[in-house]
């Protein structure tokens, strides 16, 4: 079903984003300067091309192949100007494509190849993100950043990571993440991390329920007590199809208890989580009011934008402004922020722009 909504008219109205990768959402021509500096060879150095390639490297359907990508931009982000850099133009990309909310995730232990710190690494990067809301502001396109810091779950460094997020958090640093191919190298491996969060009643999201099926899903909420699934779209593997769908419990416990799902359609579909937009299960889980949210997970490997998620769904599923709307509340509801900033946001500026856009 076609719908009247344009891509150039969601750009303009406010949504918030809860997983964006910071090295997988560079500019182009970043990456080509970075390079440079650095003597990194690169598969070509125009901007347009490489741009190209990034996104024919993803088109794979796998998400081994898919992460291969990143030795290019993890190559570039490794000091603490390149670092600063990068987080000052990724809040100034998401601020320009409508995002006024966004939490943004990268893996401190990836950025160590140059003699940095872990906590020289976070420290650029936050710095970084204050420089980009501070000029997004100043531009008239206010965002508010908030980073979460990712271990990766093939190494073993999780229990330091969530000790180095935690020592941050009231800094900039919102929760924790873990990442990587989820195929041998269960949540569970990393229980030491997710008890000591839960004692320091921080927040913490999980990669799980993407590459791999229900029993990741399962493990990373009832064995580590995920607050949000990281992708979390073979949940639907526990739904029975029909006029009338029947849950299994594990999908019934996540819709109950409002888990959030941060799902992202174009990733879903370059790694082969989802045939195609049009067959993703972002539309059965929306109709059976699952807490869904929209994503972009790497918006230089998918080519894509907030906004331009939102118009594939719009283009796939006949969606409107108040299934925008719906979405945007919903991803800033799930938010690792204290509730009344969150409340704000939602009062203040989300209700606001969609009511004119409504009326």
């Amino acid at each position: 079903m076609a719908t009247t909504l344009r891509y150039e008219d969601i750009v303009k109205a406010p949504k918030a984003l809860l997983h964006d990768h910071l090295d997988g959402g560079l500019r182009p021509a970043t990456i080509i300067e970075l390079a440079a500096e650095v003597g990194h060879p690169l598969p070509t150095t125009d901007p347009q091309e490489l741009a190209r390639w990034f996104v024919a490297a993803a088109d794979s359907g796998s998400l081994e192949r898919y992460l291969e990508t990143f030795a290019h931009t993890v190559a570039v982000m490794q000091t603490a100007s390149s670092l600063r850099r990068v987080a000052r133009e990724c809040a100034l990309d998401l601020a320009a494509d409508g995002v006024v909310y966004a939490e943004v995730r990268f893996a401190p232990e990836q950025h160590l190849e140059r003699d940095l710190s872990l906590d020289e690494v976070v420290e650029a990067v936050l710095a970084g993100f204050v420089e980009g809301s501070a000029l997004a502001a100043e531009a008239g396109t206010p965002i508010r950043v908030g980073t979460l810091l990712t271990a990766m779950r093939h190494a073993a460094r999780s229990q330091e990571i969530a000790e180095l997020a935690v020592r941050h958090r009231d800094h900039g640093v919102v929760g924790f993440d873990i990442a990587g191919a989820e195929a041998g190298f269960p949540p569970t491996r990393h229980l030491d991390a997710f008890e000591y969060l839960q004692r320091e009643n921080f927040h913490f999201t999980i990669h799980a329920g993407e590459a791999f099926g229900l029993p990741s899903i399962w493990q990373a909420i009832q064995w580590c007590g995920a607050d949000r699934l990281g992708h979390g779209v073979r949940i639907v593997d526990d739904i029975t199809p029909g006029r009338e769908p029947v849950l299994g419990r594990l999908a019934a416990y996540v819709r109950d208890k409002r888990i959030p799902l941060e799902l992202c359609p174009s990733s879903n579909v370059q790694t082969g989580a989802a045939p195609s937009i049009a067959e993703h299960p972002i539309g059965l889980l929306r109709d059976l009011r699952f807490r869904v949210t929209v994503n972009t997970d790497n918006r230089l490997m998918s080519g894509t934008s907030v906004s331009r998620e939102m118009a594939l769904l719009c283009d796939a599923f006949g969606y409107g402004w108040r299934e925008v709307q719906w979405f945007t509340i919903n991803a800033m509801k799930s938010a690792f922020i204290p509730f009344d900033e969150r409340l704000r946001i939602i009062d203040e500026v989300i209700k606001p722009a969609y009511a004119k856009l409504l009326a």
